[in-house]
């Protein structure tokens, strides 16, 4: 039999896939989805506050993004925006490709991907996206592919114990242990934890923070590591679990993007609002 916290958990799934393609939460609130960002992994730099803390910034860098496809309910089943990034030139891209931009009106790109969202947050073919479709001190789901680390052991992919150092260890002290039960069931379970091949994987972190937006340079730092390595691509939309979402809505995120900027202050780079950050070093009360 199939224990009922497995039920469970297909279920609590179920509706995450639910609520990230659509919108729609199990109350049946429709929330407003915002089309995502293609963006590329510059590195690493770090910052502090006003209260002395240090906080590691992820610089990420966005290049051309613009829509490139409408998907629709009615002739296609769902609704989402493709967006395509990094302009290229047509020789690197093939004629199937070539054709699928000419007829959008769009440069060739090097990255197309397609991101959900809801009728109010269409965009026209050919509308380019830029930094200032996100505000400083929302919150981001950022996905991207781990870095490769080869054929590793169960000690480092997984962080176990090992066996003993001495006292009766044979050829055992980096052994992963048993890995199965007896006769019954007479087979080691799939996905068991096991040694192979590290990383190179499809991640998503939750909950990034943006620092600050720099529109001139197409740049946001985001707090904490992102997935993968310098000159990545990777993929950005807003943050999806409901506590940093209802953050979000404070912040009032232009809808369905940012307009071209009008003047000067609109190219100014913005900073995340003081007052999110607390002082670590207050003495408690």
């Amino acid at each position: 039999m199939v224990p009922s916290c497995l039920h469970s958990m297909q279920a609590v799934r179920a509706v995450k896939a639910v609520v990230s393609k659509t919108g729609l939460l199990p109350c049946g609130i429709q929330r407003t989805l915002r089309a995502g960002l293609i963006g590329m992994k510059k590195g690493m730099t770090a910052t502090w506050d006003q209260h002395g803390k240090r906080h590691p910034l992820t610089l990420l860098h966005f290049g051309n993004n613009q829509v490139v496809q409408i998907k629709r309910p009615e002739v296609d089943g769902y609704s989402a925006l493709q967006i395509g990034a990094f302009d290229c030139t047509p020789k690197n891209v093939n004629k199937p490709l070539q054709f699928h931009f000419q007829a959008a009106g769009v440069p060739p790109k090097r990255v197309l991907k397609e991101f959900p969202v809801t009728p109010d947050a269409v965009l026209p073919v050919g509308t380019e996206i830029g930094v200032r479709h996100f505000v400083a001190g929302q919150y981001v789901d950022i996905t991207g592919i781990s870095i490769g680390k080869g054929f590793q052991g169960a000690m480092k992919r997984w962080g176990f114990s090992g066996g003993p150092a001495s006292h009766g260890a044979s050829l055992s002290h980096r052994s992963l242990g048993s890995t199965g039960h007896r006769k019954t069931p007479s087979k080691t379970w799939k996905k068991k934890k096991m040694h192979g091949h590290m990383g190179n994987d499809r991640i998503t972190t939750l909950n990034m923070l943006v620092y600050f937006v720099d529109p001139v340079n197409q740049l946001i730092a985001v707090r904490g590591a992102v997935p993968g390595h310098a000159e990545g691509y990777i993929f950005v939309r807003d943050a999806i679990r409901l506590k940093q979402h209802t953050h979000n809505q404070t912040l009032a995120p232009p809808v369905p993007t940012a307009p071209p900027p009008a003047s000067p202050d609109d190219l100014a780079v913005t900073a995340c609002p003081a007052v999110q950050f607390t002082n670590p070093f207050a003495v408690p009360e």
